[in-house]
C-alpha cells in the first residue's frame, strides 16, 4: 500500500511539472518542433496599461538565462502566445512592427524589411486575433521561421536566422516590449 501511495505521489508531482502556467494558460514543458525536442525557457505575462494581452512561452533547446546566449543558440526555438483579449490584426502587426524598429537600427531594418513586410502581410490576411487564438513563431533551421495560428500553417516559411532574431528581441532585446515578460522568458521568476 505504502509503495501504491508513493507512486501516486510519484506521479501527480511529474503530472504538475508537466506544465507551467500563466494567467490561465498552461504551457507544456517540452514541445517539438521540426526534428528536435525543445524545454520551456520560461513563461510570462505582456501586459499593457491594466490590461492582460497574452501569455507566452520560449522554447529552446536547453535552458538559458542569458539573453545573448538565446539569440546566439544554435538549433529550433518557438515562441509561443495565447492571446487573453482580442486585438485588430492591425493592432498585433503594429506591436511586433515597433517592437522590432526599437531593438534595430536603420541599416539592421533595411535589411529585415521585405521580410518583415512578408510576415506582416501573413498575419494581416490571417484575420483578426481573439481572445484564446494560439499563435507559434518557430525557427526551423532547416526552412525557416513559421507562424502557425490554431494549428494551422500560414503563408510561407520565411528564411534567415537573422529575421527570427529580430523577432525575439521584441521580447529578449535591449529594449524589450516589457522587463518583467524579458525576465521571465530567461527563467528569472520575481
Amino acid at each position: 500500500m505504502k509503495h501504491l501511495l508513493m507512486a501516486a505521489l510519484a506521479a501527480l508531482s511529474f503530472h504538475l511539472a508537466a506544465a507551467v502556467e500563466v494567467a490561465g494558460v498552461k504551457f507544456d514543458d517540452k514541445t517539438r518542433v521540426g526534428t528536435g525536442e525543445l524545454v520551456v525557457n520560461g513563461a510570462g505575462l505582456r501586459k499593457k496599461a491594466v490590461f492582460k494581452v497574452y501569455a507566452m512561452a520560449l522554447y529552446l533547446p536547453e535552458k538559458s538565462g542569458d539573453a545573448a546566449a538565446v539569440l546566439a543558440a544554435r538549433g529550433g526555438k518557438r515562441i509561443s502566445l495565447s492571446l487573453l483579449r482580442d486585438l485588430s490584426a492591425q493592432q498585433f502587426v503594429e506591436a511586433l512592427q515597433e517592437g522590432v524598429a526599437n531593438n534595430h537600427s536603420e541599416a539592421e531594418m533595411a535589411g529585415l524589411k521585405d521580410r518583415l513586410k512578408q510576415f506582416s502581410d501573413t498575419l494581416l490576411a490571417a484575420g483578426e486575433p481573439k481572445t484564446g487564438t494560439s499563435v507559434f513563431i518557430d525557427w526551423l533551421p532547416e526552412t525557416g521561421t513559421r507562424l502557425t495560428i490554431n494549428g494551422q500553417v500560414k503563408g510561407k516559411d520565411i528564411a534567415g536566422e537573422d529575421f527570427y532574431k529580430a523577432l525575439l528581441k521584441i521580447w529578449l532585446g535591449n529594449k524589450p516590449v516589457q522587463d518583467d515578460l524579458k525576465q521571465a522568458l530567461l527563467g528569472k521568476v520575481s
